[in-house]
């Protein structure tokens, strides 16, 4: 009965589970995350090599001329050393790790998880997923909230390949993307796209891709070569925050003519 139950808890039935416990479920970039890991063993003794803890989120992708969804993973802890479980035994392992400061914010389609595995030798590894809300930080909320003084209304918000010259750690970009609802651009821009990428030591570059409106026939003809869009990059301090809305405006009121 014993070689049985061995075998069956190879193919991951009577084997043991884990299930991470959060201590929150709401953070920021560069936070970080505190919880408890339980372990509890199966139907007979079994060696865990190691409980890792994987941070992903997803993005869109371009694949043969298709958008596919995407799952990447942000980045990988290893929170204990190697030890045996008894059957019906239940370890609880505490866990301490930051969040990357690229993390994206869970805003529109953006999901961030950790999933919580554990690594058996000759067995199914078993797993657990856990959501988080990621929140915006002082940057972003700033940039969304000068958007929104200027007459603007997010839209949407999608992480989405990026091209290589404007790729970092990751391949992607989390894009927030507004339309002007009033104001002095409503029906002379069709959107604005803001990305906000981390420089370290609170410098913060916002990329701006501004969408003119197409206007008569010339209009109709930048619109068709893309000539109507323009990329304004601007690099922002945490100290300059205040100055925000100012800045948004004098950029996009000159490349919106």
């Amino acid at each position: 009965m014993a070689l049985f139950n061995k075998i069956l808890a190879r193919i991951g039935i009577g084997a043991a589970r884990v299930d991470a416990k959060l201590v929150n479920d709401e953070f920021r970039a560069g936070e970080k995350i505190e919880g408890i890991v339980e372990v509890y063993g199966g139907n007979v003794e079994q060696t865990i090599d190691r409980i890792y803890l994987r941070l992903f989120t997803s993005y869109v992708k371009e694949v043969d001329d298709k958008k596919v969804k995407q799952d990447i993973q942000l980045n990988v802890f290893k929170i204990n050393e190697p030890f045996t479980i008894q059957p019906a035994e239940k370890k609880e392992i505490p866990f301490t790790f930051q969040l990357p400061d690229d993390t994206p914010v869970t805003l529109g389609k953006t999901r961030v998880w950790v999933a919580t595995g554990l690594d058996i030798k000759d067995a199914v590894d078993p797993s657990d997923i856990d959501y988080v809300k990621v929140l915006p930080n002082l940057m972003v909320t700033s940039a969304m909230k000068s958007m929104e003084d200027l007459g603007f209304r997010l839209r949407q918000v999608e992480c989405e390949e990026a091209p290589r010259r404007m790729r970092k750690r990751l391949p992607f970009v989390q894009e927030f993307e507004f339309v002007p609802a009033k104001g002095p651009y409503y029906g002379k821009l069709d959107e604005v796209e803001v990305i906000v990428q981390s420089l370290g030591n609170g410098q913060y570059e916002l990329l701006l891709e501004i969408d003119r409106k197409a206007r008569g026939f010339s209009g109709f003809l930048s619109e068709v070569l893309d000539a109507d869009e323009s990329l304004v990059r601007v690099t922002v301090s945490e100290s300059e925050i205040a100055q925000l809305s100012a800045t948004l405006e004098r950029v996009i009121s000159r490349y919106s003519v």
